[in-house]
């Protein structure tokens, strides 16, 4: 028995799935493009790759504050 899929329900599919996989690469531009003090970007880089989703929320969540402020 298959599957079908119709309408509006790709639309949803599809912008779930961009969102999993936008999150985490907006979340290592942002990490990789400033600065942080010691070594909590290696360690938010490290966060964001085995942990994609959840490593990006805890990003955005927590991340941005650890940031240096020129």
């Amino acid at each position: 028995m298959f599957l079908f899929i119709g309408g509006p329900e790709w639309i949803i599919i599809l912008a779930i799935f961009l969102f999993v996989l936008l999150l985490p690469l907006i979340a290592l531009i942002n990490i990789l493009n400033h600065e942080f003090t010691g070594n909590n970007k290696i360690i938010w880089v490290l966060i964001v790759l085995f942990l994609p989703f959840l490593g990006s929320v805890l990003y955005f969540a927590m991340g941005k504050n650890q940031k240096i402020t020129n």
